[in-house]
């Protein structure tokens, strides 16, 4: 019921039904943030949080029905970002969620420029000329981008090593048309690996991650 309201709310949700489950997830990618019920079933909550916050940033909510006073202040002093008892007024939750993510964004340091080259941002041996939307490499050899491709090249400029479904490439790229669709992202995405991959069949840059979509490899890794 949670994961369907913030659904409807514009979030991009996945379920775990434990810990385990959790780590499985946090191993493909990280998310902006964690809604985390204490009492997991083969697992203490608060140990979760401990392990999560030892090695990891992600903000999180904590979630749950029996915790005692003490286990609010233990979790918060683990550096839990909030807590809501449950059951909780689910317009309250994404008030919450949406709040920690304000939080969470203004403290992040900023990111590095992006590495430019006279005209350009480079990645790997290409450079990306952002004015004229010509793709080069390091031999000068030249390509034109078209419009959809340049959008949906930025924005896997913009998210470097971040996994991103087809829907929100969709949304990002501003694709979105009267016949848009989700498989029409693998499309534009083969055509960009023709221009950019040395070899399309094995790409290095933009690599498919099974089940969750793509995500852009800088170095080439």
């Amino acid at each position: 019921m949670v994961g369907d309201y913030l659904r409807m709310h514009g979030f991009e949700v996945e379920l775990c039904d434990g810990g385990a489950s959790l780590r499985r997830l946090l191993a493909l990618r990280m998310p902006d943030l964690i809604v985390l019920d204490l009492n997991m079933p083969d697992e203490d909550g608060l140990s979760i949080v401990r392990d999560l916050k030892a090695r990891s940033s992600v903000p999180i909510i904590m979630l749950t029905a029996t915790a005692s006073p003490i286990d609010r202040v233990v979790g918060l002093e683990l550096g839990a970002d909030d807590y809501l008892p449950k059951p909780c007024e689910l317009r309250e939750l994404v008030a919450r969620v949406r709040s920690v993510l304000r939080r969470a964004a203004q403290a992040r340091p900023p990111e590095p420029p992006e590495r430019r080259e006279t005209g350009g941002v480079r990645f790997g041996r290409m450079i990306v000329d952002i004015e004229t939307l010509r793709l080069r490499d390091e031999s000068g050899a030249e390509q034109i981008l078209t419009r959809s491709e340049f959008a949906l090249l930025k924005a896997f400029l913009d998210n470097p090593k971040r996994v991103m479904s087809r829907e929100r490439l969709l949304d990002l790229a501003d694709a979105r048309d009267p016949d848009a669709f989700d498989r029409a992202i693998d499309v534009r995405i083969n055509r960009i690996r023709k221009k950019i991959e040395p070899d399309p069949a094995n790409p290095r840059f933009i690599k498919t991650v099974r089940g969750l979509g793509y995500v852009f490899r800088p170095e080439g890794d």
